[in-house]
């Protein structure tokens, strides 16, 4: 659907960056911020899970404005420019996904672990609040309901 992984100049670290409706793989992703001056890299995986607020989920559905991956790509520059990143990578799935799914996968590697765990918090956290990415849960009780930004 939306696979364009970053353009990047050799001073980019911003690796790979994606919306897609196919399988995420953390091998791509972790394989994407091996940089040999990183001391530390930290990965994140969100996975569908088979609950939410006390209610079974049956399914699970991502949706994405076309906006999307340039609005990711924001999120990682501004958080390429607030830590000393030497590489990043971040990947969201859309379409229908089952239980044990992976959803995203984002990864950062820096100099110092301490680094690259906030880098990493900051992109997955800003990612959520920002990238418009929208969640269709359908609950085992016939309810459902939408997520804003995920």
């Amino acid at each position: 659907m939306y696979d364009h992984p970053g353009e990047q100049s050799a001073a980019d670290p911003i690796r790979l960056l994606a919306v897609r409706d196919t399988p995420l793989s953390l091998d791509e992703v972790f394989a994407a911020v091996g940089d040999p001056a990183a001391g530390g890299t930290a990965l994140f995986v969100g996975t569908v899970r088979d609950h939410d607020g006390g209610a079974d989920v049956n399914a699970l559905g991502y949706s994405a404005h076309p906006s999307a991956e340039a609005e990711l790509r924001r999120v990682a520059e501004k958080v390429a420019a607030d830590f000393p990143v030497r590489a990043m990578a971040a990947v969201h799935r859309v379409g229908e996904l089952a239980v044990g799914d992976l959803a995203v996968v984002v990864a950062v590697s820096c100099p110092h672990r301490a680094e690259a765990f906030a880098a990493c918090r900051r992109l997955i956290d800003d990612l959520k609040h920002e990238v418009p990415i929208w969640k269709h849960q359908r609950f085992s009780d016939g309810t459902e309901e939408w997520v804003g930004a995920c």
